[in-house]
């Protein structure tokens, strides 16, 4: 962060803003997460006269590549500010627009203490990356599992039964099985 030489006047000015903003109301839905947020012209029409009343601005501006910068302003000349970087989902101007407004938004809550989120105790974020399904290799047809099944004996379809509950390679398909267990059930055929 970077700030005047004092930001002692700036920082009664945001104690008294922070006690005179109304609750920001979450009226928008994240579609991934179903959480509930304030969208930036929410953020902005709440905050626009508590500020003016506490003697306090701000500015934001794009800064470098995919970068804001926000800086909070106090009528005495104090003033503090930092800047991000955050890559866009998408790199068309949709996509920077919508890293801008996001940014802009999260930033403002940061600086000023802004409740304009659910609060999900940080789980989103702690949660381990979704790992992709394991890749299925080859798969028996029905042709071929009642092939070899004909040519089981009943001993023989127990143990296969009881090999296929232990079998932890097996994903439960209709006639399926991976090519591993294939091998397995062409060797107590012969």
């Amino acid at each position: 962060m970077q700030k005047s030489e004092s930001i002692k006047e700036l920082s009664i000015a945001l104690c008294k803003f922070q006690g005179a903003v109304e609750t920001i109301k979450k009226e928008n839905t994240n579609p991934f997460f179903k959480s509930k947020y304030a969208d930036l012209s929410s953020i902005l029409d709440v905050i626009r006269t508590p500020l003016s009343e506490s003697g306090l601005s701000f500015v934001q501006f794009p800064k470098g590549e995919h970068e804001l910068e926000t800086m909070l302003m106090h009528v005495s000349g104090e003033w503090m500010s930092e800047s991000y970087f955050m890559t866009p989902s998408k790199n068309d101007p949709q996509g920077l627009g919508s890293a801008i407004t996001y940014q802009r938004r999260y930033a403002l809550g940061a600086i000023l203490g802004l409740n304009i989120d659910e609060d999900d105790d940080g789980n989103k974020a702690s949660e381990p990356p979704k790992q992709p399904a394991p890749k299925i290799e080859t798969w028996m047809t029905e042709t071929q599992y009642k092939s070899i099944a004909a040519g089981l004996k009943s001993e023989d379809l127990i143990v296969r039964e009881k090999a296929m509950k232990n079998f932890t390679a097996f994903q439960v398909a209709p006639f399926g099985m991976k090519k591993e267990y294939l091998n397995e059930l062409q060797k107590l055929v012969k």
